[in-house]
């Protein structure tokens, strides 16, 4: 593989020396050395050309770049199956054969929480026809492994396409959660439901009514 690379470097710099050339004198100076993890494994002694005013960069990777995306995306979706950080750690430190730190991948897994966090701000539709909300249980892992509950709402809006609203994660399932869920939404712009579909979860229907009073409500078939 580091054959290729490097033949796709010294293309890279000969068409930067051919247009540098008709304004500078520049010209190419060597090469230097350096290692890459790639997803097929780490490439040892990498030459990447260089010139000498110290201006060419390759487009295959970053200046300080040791590694390829992939690891970055590796360590995601690691932290997304439950994995702590000292738990990656220790598995990228077995593979690649030196450590990350949890404060280093902590850094990248803040990446998700980003992402997370714009999808549970973005703007909603002001009208759905239906809100389905549901309570799903799952082992998720804290300082020990427990079921907690997901709270999921799933709005068809008025062209029937349908999406998840948001999302929440805690404790046990109860109605005053989901109050303050729906709040949440009507604040983010749903103004106007037509109708809710739950199950019989003690209060629930009170709670819907007291955010959507106007809504009619039916019970989901289990």
């Amino acid at each position: 593989m580091s054959i290729y690379i490097e033949l796709i470097m010294r293309e890279e710099i000969k068409h930067f020396l051919e247009i540098e050339q008709a304004g500078t004198p520049n010209m190419r100076n060597g090469y230097y050395q350096r290692n890459l993890d790639t997803q097929y494994g780490r490439i040892e002694g990498l030459l990447v050309p260089r010139d000498r005013n110290g201006e060419f960069q390759t487009q295959l990777f970053a200046p300080y770049q040791r590694h390829t995306g992939w690891l970055e995306e590796a360590i995601i979706r690691m932290y997304q199956s439950g994995m702590s950080t000292r738990e990656i750690g220790k598995f990228i430190e077995r593979i690649l054969g030196n450590a990350y730190s949890p404060a280093t991948i902590s850094r990248i897994t803040d990446v998700v929480k980003e992402d997370i966090e714009k999808w549970h701000t973005r703007p909603l539709h002001k009208r759905y026809s239906v809100l389905y909300l549901d309570g799903l249980y799952v082992k998720l892992r804290r300082k020990t492994v427990e079921k907690e509950v997901i709270y999921v709402v799933l709005g068809v809006n008025e062209e029937g396409y349908r999406e998840i609203l948001d999302f929440f994660v805690g404790g046990q399932e109860s109605a005053y959660v989901w109050q303050e869920i729906l709040q949440h939404l009507y604040q983010r712009g749903v103004k106007e439901v037509l109708l809710g579909v739950f199950d019989g979860l003690p209060g629930l229907e009170e709670a819907f009514k007291s955010v959507y009073p106007k809504a009619d409500v039916q019970r989901c078939v289990v």
